[in-house]
């Protein structure tokens, strides 16, 4: 392939036997950029040249380029090939048309607040996506000169070449990059890793620099040099650039929040809107009419309240810390408490990730069903609302408590939850079922041991037996899933062993306790070896741990009987 000189390619020539180079269309420190057609497709691409030493430079290597490909969001250019060629790597991606927001600048000086807003609020979406891969994608370059302002008006991100995953067992970069002024100090100061909150730091500079039109070397109050802008806005810019990580906000999700109700900050513009409604409602002076701005404020309330409940929900399913995660659920059941996916979540994710409800999670579960919403009821109680959706949370918090609370013979929880799910009638016929029967056995829970006035007991132990086997039945794993299934054979065959004696008395025979047993060796054996690979590695060893409880229990078994035999 011919060259016009060392790195960069001469018009004309062709790329991998497809791609025509037409021209040269940007350039930065380690790289050239061409436009390039594919004259079979009569599509236009951009090809990126980096010289192999720059990619060495800067930390670039094949597995994160084959990262990058991976990328697909609206505001982020498709990598679709990669190419060595000799010296140089060659980079194909979206031709994205459009000019760079540092143009736009230059061209116009300072930009509205709307336009910065509309601009900053797609980039944040952009960076909700890219931290919520896995491992996260840390951007670290956002400056003017790599957003494109396409002629639609939207915006793309461009230039990845700082771009790292961010790895949790590293105390700082590897290779210090990104652009001095925009640059966050943990950037280049070696204070630390860069993560979330370094791209919301670019961001808030960035939006300073196209609000004022002044240099991003030397940052100061909005309104000290633009009044015009919202008290509001200033103060989110003012957090979004604080020297210190802690002090800014903590995810994408939660930045995205505040530029969606950036307003509300704002007391001039609140008091300014109380006068404009007074004056509205007198001027128009009919209840119809206002019932419409009511309906149409309220859709629009609801649109940005659906965007930011997605958006925490994201950022919680892929925050790298345990209490951000949970604080991102928490402020989506705050934000719309009677949908369900931030509440299953919180459990699911926040709570149970290790398979262990705490008394300590109870009570913070408990303070979140309780908070009280702007609507001056519970959260709970709007939840309750959504009828299914309240079922299926009460349904998986009752088998929590039942199954994995630390308090293991503590199962009031556990029945007042599992009694709401059975009288549902939102649930599956084999979950309500199935809730029922866990709900007995938590009653028996709470009677074993007791006595009534007259010294008889609570509890009939066959009666417990019965309800206790019929959880067994079926091929729980299909039914419901592997991990359900796991815990109640597990219970099955601890009650075995601790209660054997108590069974025996009640007339329930060895042949019947063996028999209950050898069934759950069984659907060891067949119900789960043919399920997916990674869930199996991950279940196994509570499936060895199954298996050696149920030998346990079967020498109890024997035990129990043999005493039986001598006592006669």
């Amino acid at each position: 392939m011919e060259r016009g000189n060392a790195d960069v390619l001469k018009a004309g020539s062709v790329i991998d036997g497809k791609y025509r180079i037409l021209s040269v269309i940007g350039r930065g420190g380690m790289s050239v950029v061409y436009l390039a057609m594919n004259e079979k497709a009569n599509k236009f691409w951009a090809v990126k040249e980096i010289g192999k030493a720059d990619c060495a430079k800067a930390d670039l290597n094949r597995k994160e380029i084959e990262m990058m490909k991976k990328l697909r969001h609206p505001s982020i250019p498709s990598i679709v090939d990669v190419i060595e060629d000799g010296e140089a790597l060659l980079i194909v991606m979206d031709y994205v048309e459009g000019l760079s927001l540092d143009a736009v600048l230059q061209e116009r000086g300072a930009l509205p607040q709307e336009k910065v807003l509309e601009w900053a609020k797609q980039l944040c979406r952009a960076f909700v996506y890219l931290h919520s891969r896995k491992p996260p994608v840390i951007y670290r370059d956002l400056k003017p000169a790599n957003v494109i302002e396409r002629p639609d008006g939207t915006v793309m991100l461009i230039d990845f070449g700082a771009a790292r995953e961010y790895r949790p067992d590293r105390l700082m970069d590897t290779v210090s990059l990104g652009t001095r002024g925009y640059a966050a100090p943990e950037q280049y100061e070696g204070t630390g890793q860069s993560d979330a909150r370094t791209d919301i730091y670019c961001l808030g500079v960035m939006m300073f620099q196209l609000l004022t039109g002044e240099s991003p070397h030397r940052l100061r109050p909005l309104r000290e040099c633009c009044p015009s802008v919202s008290a509001g806005l200033d103060a989110i810019v003012c957090r979004c650039t604080r020297v210190r990580k802690e002090e800014r906000y903590q995810s994408c999700a939660e930045l995205l929040y505040a530029l969606e109700h950036y307003q509300e900050q704002d007391r001039a513009y609140r008091k300014e809107q109380t006068a404009k409604v007074r004056h509205f409602a007198v001027w128009l002076s009919g209840a119809f009419l206002l019932g419409a701005a009511a309906l149409m404020f309220l859709g629009l309330e609801t649109h940005v309240r659906r965007s930011s409940y997605e958006a925490y929900l994201l950022a919680a399913g892929n925050s790298v810390e345990k209490e951000e995660e949970i604080g991102n659920y928490v402020r989506a059941v705050q934000l719309k408490p009677s949908r369900e996916e931030a509440w299953l979540g919180l459990l699911r994710e926040g709570f149970l990730d290790d398979e262990l409800l705490t008394e300590e999670e109870s009570s913070r579960l408990r303070e979140v069903l309780i908070q009280y919403t702007e609507r001056g009821r519970t959260c709970e109680s709007e939840f309750q609302e959504n009828k299914k959706g309240y079922a299926r949370f009460a349904y998986e918090a009752g088998l929590a408590y039942f199954y994995k609370y630390e308090d293991r013979e503590n199962k009031k929880n556990a029945a007042a939850y599992l009694e709401l799910a059975a009288e549902s009638g939102k649930l599956e016929q084999n979950q309500e079922e199935r809730a029922e029967r866990l709900c007995l056995i938590a009653g028996y829970y709470s009677r074993i041991g007791k006595v009534d006035a007259a010294g008889d007991v609570f509890v009939s132990f066959r009666d417990y037996w019965e309800d206790l086997t019929d959880l067994s039945e079926g091929n729980l794993a299909e039914e419901d899933n592997e991990r359900t299934a796991l815990v109640m054979y597990m219970e099955l065959v601890s009650q075995i062993v601790s209660r054997a004696w108590e069974f025996r008395d009640a007339g329930v025979g060895k042949e019947e306790m063996l028999e209950q047993l050898s069934q759950v060796e069984k659907h060891l054996d067949s119900d789960f070896d043919q399920r997916d690979s990674q869930m199996q590695l991950v279940l196994q060893k509570e499936i060895d741990e199954l298996r050696q409880a149920a030998v346990q229990a079967e020498r109890v078994v024997d035990s129990a009987f043999r005493q039986e035999g001598e006592e006669g």
